[in-house]
């Protein structure tokens, strides 16, 4: 019941996101230098509530434009309405609708739908990942220096130690082709898929990687924060690999050289 409601809410939200591309609709500004929110994103967070609540009314929804509806329930929707909005509104084909669904505090369900490039990714806890209903699974590349990784920069960029361009400069600079798509829901799938050997980036919400997290680990891949520890959307390091070069990439994000 969980899945159907899961599949049909994506579909909503893709549909409105579908409707908007490349049409014209209002821009707005959150916090940082273009962080944007759109009537899209409104219209497509709209029409996935609609479908959460007209099937589970009691359900906890957490979402990132309206935040959190609070319910007295074991189960939480966690939805990016639309992940990678600066490159929907400039007409580029690269953003998605994720949900994720927890149930108990472990995410047992996670969605993420492409509707341009018409790539639909999808796992439930335990039973394996797929694209387009079709099995996938992570590289298997075993040295950060012969992988292809995916990074993101934040929107207010963070002075600190071994700093987003700080690791990105390091990695580059020894050759490692490292892209920047614009959206960490697809990064994340593009792990699990094999397309990526790593993922990393210094500053994630819990929308924009409950879903892509339960795919990667169900590709095969391993999810962590930079310590290493087991992963949790609710903090905002991320790296995730296809297992292989975890720990070798994990030493590179904190500073050490390769």
């Amino acid at each position: 019941m969980l899945k159907q409601t899961l599949l049909k809410a994506i579909e909503a939200g893709a549909a409105e996101m579908s409707r908007f591309f490349n049409g014209s609709f209002k821009i707005s500004n959150k916090e940082g230098i273009n962080n944007l929110v759109t009537e899209a994103d409104h219209a497509a967070e709209k029409a996935i509530f609609n479908v959460i609540q007209q099937e589970h009314p009691d359900h906890y929804i957490l979402s990132e434009e309206s935040g959190e509806i609070f319910m007295d329930s074991s189960v939480k929707w966690i939805i990016d309405p639309i992940d990678g909005t600066v490159n929907f509104a400039n007409g580029i084909p690269i953003c998605c609708v994720s949900i994720g669904v927890e149930q108990n505090g472990q995410m047992i369900l996670g969605a993420v739908y492409n509707p341009f490039l018409k790539e639909f990714f999808f796992a439930q806890h335990g039973f394996g990942a797929t694209l387009n209903n079709k099995m996938i699974q992570v590289s298997n590349k075993t040295e950060v220096s012969s992988s292809c990784l995916a990074t993101g920069f934040p929107y207010t960029y963070l002075d600190m130690p071994n700093g987003p361009l700080q690791v990105f400069e390091k990695l580059i600079r020894k050759g490692v082709p490292v892209r920047r798509l614009g959206s960490a829901a697809i990064d994340l799938c593009w792990v699990a898929a094999g397309r990526f050997d790593g993922f990393f980036e210094h500053k994630l919400q819990v929308w924009d990687s409950a879903a892509g997290f339960l795919i990667v680990e169900e590709a095969g891949g391993k999810v962590t924060d930079f310590a290493g520890n087991r992963y949790s959307p609710y903090q905002p390091h991320i790296i995730a690999s296809n297992g292989k070069i975890h720990d070798e990439l994990v030493a590179i994000v904190n500073g050490a050289n390769f």
